[in-house]
Formats: C-alpha cells, sequence, structure tokens
C-alpha cells in the first residue's frame, strides 16, 4: 500500500485527490483511508505530469464532502 495523496476538493460528484508522489495509480485503482476504508476507485488521471491530479468515485455510502482533507493509500 502506498500514499496516493491528499483529497484537495469536490467536482461534480467525485473527490480531486493532489497526488504526492513520483508515480501514481492507474484508472481502476482502489483507493482506501487510513482505516483501510474504502474511499473509491480512480476513474481519471489528469493535470500536470509530475504532480497529477487524480479524480476518485466514491461508493454510495461515503459523502464526496467529508473527504476532503483526507489522506488517501492505493490499495
Amino acid at each position: 500500500m502506498r500514499r496516493a495523496g491528499t483529497v484537495v476538493g469536490t467536482a461534480q460528484s467525485v473527490a480531486v485527490v493532489r497526488n504526492t508522489d513520483d508515480q501514481f495509480p492507474d484508472v481502476g485503482t482502489e483507493l482506501v483511508d487510513e482505516r483501510l476504508d474504502p474511499v473509491g476507485e480512480v476513474v481519471d488521471v489528469f493535470g500536470p505530469v509530475d504532480q497529477p491530479y487524480l479524480a476518485v468515485s466514491p461508493p454510495p455510502d461515503r459523502t464526496v464532502a467529508r473527504l476532503v482533507g483526507d489522506v488517501v493509500y492505493a490499495r
């Protein structure tokens, strides 16, 4: 498991994660929080190549706005 980044905002029902590593998770990768609870699945990678953003589609039981500020990890 490696750190994927921090949730910096929301847009159109997806969480926007700022990647903090040289490598970033592929589309389809499941992300979890520090308690290993599912946060969602990466649906898009966009932005600058050196630190891209990840668009993450959360599961139906997670509120997107509550994720802002959370650190997430690639499983």
